[in-house]
């Protein structure tokens, strides 16, 4: 059974604030979150990996989407196809075509055999449509279908997504809340226990409380987290503005301001979960233990949008769950499947489930910081604590 560590001098772990050290009036609860929020972030911006993972993120981000604007425009380039005579003049205006004009049908029979053009058009009065295609050794389709009198086509329901883009983007919102989440959830629980082991944890208690301890903890990381995600969205609009992608910018502006502001209440609470978590252990250790609950959880969205996101009704119930409406909200605002009013009442249920983890979790770290040895148990952390 876990034992609580035996308070020193000068040690108080109690919900009341402490007097600073020149003996002034007490620092008060949201004064002291403030300033642990401010050694969270100031430690963090401090620290060369952070700085480093962070600008080559950025990097791989925008060099992703200027890649990918460039394959993009390569996939979608014209086909080039030789013609004779006037049929070239009638190929230029059409589009989808790189049009080589020649002279006669043998000029024409030759680029086709080098494969320097995918097919040739040549005027045939015969012909019922007047022309005639040549290709080497299967039929061009592509040239075939664009040549081809087709009938107006009215869309009673128009999709501006391709099968492909939506699958991008899903796993895009997935994997970045997935990164940001897991990246800072783990940095709040390794510091914790790294406290606890070095005793450090007491000297704090001394100066602020617990709960504004771990409100700063959860503020500064919170902080630094929706700022990460903030720089990658705007990043990723450089990239778009860069390559030329400029429509899909525009389908992508207000899913990516929803997703920063869903971010943010939902890292919230999971790192309240982060944090309350660390607190039951002493040993880094035995951090992954308990962690995997919460990690769990953090991955569940993710494979959610890769798994059911071409399944509206599931994405729609996960819209509304708390752990994966950060990203299936944004991605059903993407695809243009939500109404104006569901993101606010997702948001609305991920702000009130936030606010029962914090207040659970605050009873848990509070019981469980200054107990060391074996693990603390959830009926111990949730018992009446001394803080």
């Amino acid at each position: 059974m876990s034992t609580p560590v035996k308070e020193t001098a000068g040690v108080t772990p109690t919900t009341e604030a402490a007097p600073n050290a020149r003996g002034s009036a007490p620092v008060s609860t949201p004064q002291a979150a403030l300033i642990v929020a401010e050694r969270e972030i100031v430690s963090q911006v401090r620290s060369k990996s952070f700085v480093i993972s962070l600008v080559v993120t950025l990097i791989l981000v925008l060099g992703g989407i200027i890649v990918g604007g460039f394959f993009a425009d390569r996939g979608g380039s014209d086909t080039p196809v030789a013609a004779v005579g006037d049929v070239a003049g009638e190929l230029t205006e059409a589009d989808g075509f790189a049009v080589t004009s020649v002279d006669d049908v043998a000029a024409a029979e030759e680029l086709v055999r080098t494969e320097e053009v995918d097919a040739a058009v040549v005027a045939d009065p015969n012909s019922t449509v007047g022309v005639r295609v040549i290709a080497l050794t299967d039929p061009p389709l592509g040239v075939l279908q664009a040549l081809s009198v087709q009938p107006e086509v009215e869309l009673l329901d128009t999709v501006t997504t391709s099968d492909g883009l939506r699958v991008l983007v899903s796993v895009v919102f997935g994997f970045l809340f997935m990164m940001l989440a897991m990246g800072s959830g783990a940095m709040i629980a390794q510091n914790t226990v790294q406290e606890k082991q070095s005793r450090i944890v007491e000297i704090l208690l001394s100066a602020v409380p617990a709960r504004a301890l771990l409100a700063g903890k959860v503020l500064g990381n919170s902080a630094l987290a929706v700022g990460q995600a903030a720089a990658i969205a705007a990043v990723a609009v450089l990239g778009l503005l860069l390559s030329g992608q400029g429509e899909l910018l525009d389908l992508l502006t207000g899913p990516i301001v929803w997703f920063v502001v869903f971010f943010l209440v939902g890292f919230v609470l999971v790192a309240a979960m982060f944090a309350s978590g660390a607190a039951l252990v002493s040993r880094q250790e035995d951090v992954g233990t308990v962690m995997m609950p919460t990690m769990m959880l953090v991955m569940a969205p993710y494979f959610a949008v890769v798994f059911l996101g071409d399944n509206p009704v599931a994405m729609a119930i996960a819209s509304y769950v708390p752990f994966s409406a950060p990203v299936a909200m944004p991605v059903r605002m993407f695809l243009g499947e939500a109404s104006w009013w569901e993101p606010l009442l997702s948001l609305g249920l991920l702000a009130l489930a936030a606010a029962l983890v914090i207040a659970l979790a605050a009873r848990i770290y509070s019981n469980s910081l200054l107990r060391t040895g074996p693990r603390v148990s959830l009926r111990e952390a949730l018992g009446r604590g001394d803080s």
